[in-house]
């Protein structure tokens, strides 16, 4: 009996932190992220399959250092990084993170864009809509009213489940590509790498996640439950990348079309080799990713600039009692929304140079929350463990190094 209500009383805590950990997990699969996946396959075919078995252990570390230093410090990660490392440094870390994530963002609104032209509806029409939208849903919802949209959009991903499926793809050399690593020493191949890498494991996704941890009030106690949701929103996020990368590898790749313009062209690409319906549904999925992730984006980018600089933010906050969280909001959804109407915008080139470029910052926000994960002074008895530091402290060495390989090799000519 009292095995009975432990667990209820574990079901009732894990269901009342659940949000923030499944949420910015499953968000990274954006437009940007499933125009990488969705690439890879189609030029690389199963090869690149194997890279998601290290990165979901990776994604679970990482994310669960965010949520532990939320739960036990009720800060911030940018809060966090001010008060120990200083203004000049998290300015620097700020404003390298806000350029990023405004072409992240202008990457999700070229993915409503073009995911509503499949079905016939202008960019004009579309992305303005979409821009008003997510706009209203924050600055006049409250924290819960957001988060229960954002859980609801994450249901939609099952499309690509089912878009894969449809594909129809060989499923033993999809599990021996998963299971055997290929490594090609390739410009191409390696940076792709780090794109899938950066689509994955976006740096904006720490500062969000300790950000929504602190303001959901999670604390230390229910720390368990929180880890749990965690490590179970990382695998269903891996799982819909997978499905992506298979649909477009079972088709584009062995039709010979290797090269795709955007995610939307991925979904207009499976209609003769998958079928309708499965073209139906990538797009939208493609749309409900890219609506989602126009939503949390900018969302992140405020929390982590206004805790950095010292400025008050929060969902729950009222326009006038947070005005520069909720102006960098609105300036960020009218940028990234504006420059797509732009004639002549170079779409693909932001979308994945900017999944490049969230690889290539990780790992100084990873050096930062190691060090601040790992001081007992902050965390008392949840410090990290070995394990985690390793697999931590590994990711930082291997995306170092690997940054310096491409760099040589492109100075080299080497393709």
């Amino acid at each position: 009996m009292n095995f009975l209500k432990r667990w209820k009383a574990h079901i009732v805590i894990f269901f009342a932190v659940v949000g923030p950990g499944f949420i910015t997990a499953n968000v990274d699969n954006d437009s940007g992220g499933i125009y990488t996946y969705s690439l890879a396959g189609a030029r690389y075919g199963y090869a690149l399959l194997w890279t998601l078995i290290p990165v979901t252990f990776v994604l679970i570390v990482v994310q669960e250092m965010s949520a532990r230093l939320g739960a036990v410090t009720g800060k911030g990660l940018a809060d966090l990084i001010r008060e120990e490392f200083g203004f000049r440094i998290t300015f620097l870390m700020m404003l390298a993170l806000a350029v990023t994530n405004l072409t992240n963002v202008m990457a999700e609104f070229a993915g409503v864009a073009s995911s509503m032209e499949i079905f016939g509806v202008s960019k004009f029409l579309s992305v303005p809509v979409a821009a008003s939208l997510v706009w209203l849903l924050v600055v006049k919802g409250t924290y819960k009213t957001v988060e229960k949209v954002f859980l609801f959009a994450c249901s939609f991903y099952i499309c690509y489940v089912i878009s894969g499926v449809w594909a129809k793809p060989d499923w033993l050399v999809a599990a021996k590509a998963t299971l055997i690593p290929t490594v090609r020493f390739e410009l191409g191949y390696l940076t792709m790498f780090v794109g899938i890498i950066g689509a994955t494991v976006a740096p904006w996704m720490q500062f969000y996640l300790q950000s929504a941890i602190v303001e959901k009030g999670v604390e230390p106690k229910q720390y368990r439950q929180s880890r749990i949701e965690v490590i179970v929103g990382c695998v269903v996020a891996i799982v819909v990348a997978f499905f992506i990368t298979v649909s477009c590898a079972a088709t584009l790749h062995v039709a010979g079309r290797q090269d795709i313009a955007d995610a939307a062209d991925a979904a207009l690409a499976l209609r003769p080799l998958a079928g309708e319906w499965a073209s139906y549904l990538f797009a939208v999925g493609l749309l409900n990713a890219s609506v989602f992730a126009a939503s949390i984006l900018p969302l992140a980018t405020a929390y982590s600039v206004c805790e950095g600089l010292g400025f008050e933010a929060g969902v729950n906050k009222k326009f006038r009692d947070a005005p520069i969280f909720y102006w960098l909001y609105t300036l960020l959804i009218g940028l990234g929304a504006g420059l797509i109407l732009l004639p002549g915008m170079p779409l693909v080139q932001v979308s994945y140079l900017s999944q490049v470029a969230n690889g290539f910052l990780l790992p100084f926000v990873l050096i930062f929350m190691l060090i601040l994960s790992n001081r007992a002074d902050l965390m008392g008895r949840l410090t990290n463990s070995k394990g985690y530091n390793f697999v931590a402290i590994g990711t930082v060495v291997f995306l170092a190094v690997l940054t310096l390989v491409l760099v040589a090799m492109q100075l080299m000519g080497k393709a």
